[in-house]
This record gives structure tokens, sequence and C-alpha cells, in this order.
């Protein structure tokens, strides 16, 4: 394995994602149409996991962690009927769900996922 560390839409702030040995590490998610509700913004983090996990080789069944940020808790029920639908089933990742403020008021739900490449 290299010991280089590949980035991905590297910005002043921040970098979309990293690979180095193997595993690949995104940065939050968040939905692009922030005016969906908790379905819509949820369905859009994950097509843009998807995307990313993609473009470093891999996909959602070899995420290793994620963690679900919140902003209310009575969202949690919605969130997971979408998050049910796009996992690969027997290769659900251990995750945590969280209730957090956001960086924009729009903004309803937050993902940050590690996968193996």
């Amino acid at each position: 394995m290299s010991n280089n560390i590949e980035r991905f839409d590297v910005g002043p702030r921040m970098s979309e994602m990293a690979v180095y040995n193997g595993v690949a590490y995104l940065a939050g998610q968040i939905a692009e149409d922030g005016s969906q509700g908790i379905e819509g913004q949820t369905a859009q983090v994950l097509a843009a996991i998807d995307k990313l996990l993609a473009r470093a080789g891999t996909d959602k069944s070899r995420i290793l962690r994620a963690q679900i940020f919140l902003v209310d808790l009575a969202d949690f029920a919605a969130m997971n009927g979408v998050w049910e639908q796009w996992v690969t089933p027997g290769h659900t990742p251990p995750r945590a769900t969280v209730q957090a403020a956001l960086a924009r008021p729009e903004w309803k739900i937050e993902i940050v996922v590690t996968a193996a490449v």
C-alpha cells in the first residue's frame, strides 16, 4: 500500500474525501436542496455518498462506520426508512445517530462515513 494520501475536491477549508491506506474518509455530506423534507434530504445525502465512494473505487457495502447528525430527533423514523432502503442487506455498517445543530438552518441531516476501498 502507498503512504500517499489522495484528496478529492480540495478546498481552502476542507476536502470532500481523503483516501489513505485502503480507507476512504468522507467529509460530512449535506443536502444540496435544503427546501426538501427529511426523506428528500436523506436521499440527497446518500446519493452524494454513493458518488464519492464510487470515485474512490468502493461502494456502500464496504462502509466501516456511519455517523448521522439530525437536527430534530422527531425525523429519526423517517430518516431510517430512507436509510434502510439504501443500505446493502447483510452489510449494514456500525452507526451512531445524534441530535446536533447544523451550520445552516435549512439542513436537517448530515452524514459522515468511512469505507474500505
